[in-house]
């Protein structure tokens, strides 16, 4: 199973941006949208890391931490705008694992949250690459799929799509997510063109012997 990552952060843009970096990098990610009873609400979705800002709204990122190391061991990541050297070294002594600070570089901070995990969760930390779904299995590493030994292969667009939909089943994705969710993958794609892959991927959904996997709801996007 991939990490989970969850994020605490107040400023929404910020949120949305870390979200899909992380789910584009393969992990599950969560986000808190109130600042109230944060304990409980890390408990509850009992991450793998946390991500946590230091201004949030009524407390301090410090306190937050400092409440999680007196009750669980889960690794956190200071991502904060704040660059003071006495608020890193503030920041590791109430048991922060990393301190890092905002505009962050994605590929650095990817990097250091694979080493703080590999670091914590050892050999336990593997990355999903096959997903089920009623029968039909995406085999992502392979770029295929596969249903009762008929496969077909798909395209990078079209594996990119699936995985959204197979990591959200019962969950619709707007078409706007999956548009996205495709740029931020470096496949350019616009609204015409998610119909035409759509359109592929269903032809080779039959071409395996899958009728209505994908559901269509206008206003509200796809799901499986």
């Amino acid at each position: 199973m991939a990490a989970k990552i969850l994020i605490i952060e107040d400023e929404a843009v910020i949120r949305r941006e870390l979200k899909i970096l992380l789910e584009n990098a393969m992990y599950e990610a969560a986000v808190l949208t109130e600042f109230h009873h944060i304990l409980q609400q890390i408990t509850e979705q009992s991450p793998d890391l946390i991500l946590l800002d230091i201004n949030l709204p009524g407390c301090s990122g410090f306190d937050v931490c400092t409440q999680i190391r007196g009750e669980m061991g889960v690794p956190v990541i200071f991502l904060t705008s704040r660059t003071d050297s006495m608020d890193e070294l503030n920041g590791i002594l109430k048991g922060g694992d990393d301190y890092i600070t905002k505009p962050y570089q994605a590929p650095i901070l990817l990097a250091r949250i694979g080493a703080v995990l590999k670091r914590t969760m050892g050999g336990r930390l593997k990355e999903q690459t096959q997903f089920v779904h009623k029968d039909v299995r995406l085999d992502i590493a392979g770029c295929v799929l596969t249903c009762r030994n008929k496969q077909t292969e798909l395209t990078k667009a079209e594996m990119k799509i699936l995985y959204r939909l197979f990591r959200q089943p019962g969950e619709y994705v707007s078409r706007t997510n999956l548009i996205e969710y495709l740029w931020e993958n470096k496949i350019f794609i616009d609204d015409n063109t998610l119909s035409v892959h759509m359109t592929r991927i269903r032809e080779k959904l039959k071409a395996i012997g899958v009728h209505e996997l994908i559901v269509t709801k206008r206003g509200l996007g796809y799901r499986i």
